[in-house]
């Protein structure tokens, strides 16, 4: 059964600078309905106004991806890194035994628009460390492009779990299939326009949500962007 997650049932932080809608519970956000899918434990769709930003904080034990939509955000951590992701591009932070970092929207003019994804990892404890990936706009059109796996795939950032993120820029009247195998998830968050699984349609900001295996096709009634997971439903966390 393909279920529908609306967009107005996400959780809105709005302190001027920054619009942040919350997938799953999170800071004044408490959804006891949904707490996580799988692993999947954050999915913020964030906007933050130019020249502002989150200023140094720490994370832990948590994989941390962010998929820059439009836009871009400067990244430091006390690892040593200073790095701007840009439009397209997709960066992981392992938070691991602990670290500290900030994020900034660098331009005075445009806002950045981005999805931050935290994954708890299969193991506490790791050796924090950062990467960062140049999604083309080809690889993803009309086809779903893998950009976070836990097996080292080729142009994927590392992700300590069994999980999977894939991007895909939908043309009108395009589809794609995903084959969900026994004992997975599947949660597709819809970034712009709309798309259609078993006649079951979301709009931007809704999400997708199957759990049982299959073949499923993924059609756009008009140009549409999306960020597919595909992740294990039992999982370890911190072993």
């Amino acid at each position: 059964m393909v279920q529908v997650k609306k967009s107005s049932d996400r959780g809105l932080t709005d302190i001027g600078w920054l619009k942040s809608y919350h997938s799953f519970s999170f800071g004044d956000f408490n959804n006891p309905n949904m707490v996580h899918f799988g692993p999947l434990r954050v999915l913020n769709d964030d906007v933050v106004a130019p020249g502002e930003g989150f200023p140094t904080h720490p994370h832990k034990d948590m994989e941390i991806i962010t998929y820059v939509v439009s836009g871009e955000l400067e990244h430091k951590d006390s690892m040593g890194t200073k790095e701007v992701i840009h439009t397209n591009e997709v960066q992981k932070m392992s938070a691991g035994r602990g670290v500290y970092h900030s994020e900034y929207n660098p331009s005075l003019e445009t806002p950045v628009h981005l999805f931050q994804t935290w994954i708890m990892p299969n193991r506490k404890g790791l050796e924090p460390y950062y990467e960062q990936i140049k999604v083309a706009f080809e690889d993803k059109l009309n086809k779903l492009l893998k950009v976070a796996s836990p097996d080292g795939e080729e142009n994927t950032v590392f992700v300590s779990q069994d999980a999977h993120m894939s991007v895909s820029r939908l043309e009108k009247g395009k589809s794609l299939t995903h084959v969900l195998r026994e004992g997975r998830g599947m949660y597709i968050q819809i970034i712009t326009g709309s798309v259609t699984i078993e006649n079951v349609a979301a709009l931007a900001g809704d999400a997708l949500l199957i759990e049982e295996s299959g073949e499923y096709v993924i059609s756009s009634s008009d140009d549409a962007e999306l960020i597919l997971f595909d992740v294990a439903m039992e999982f370890v966390y911190g072993a």
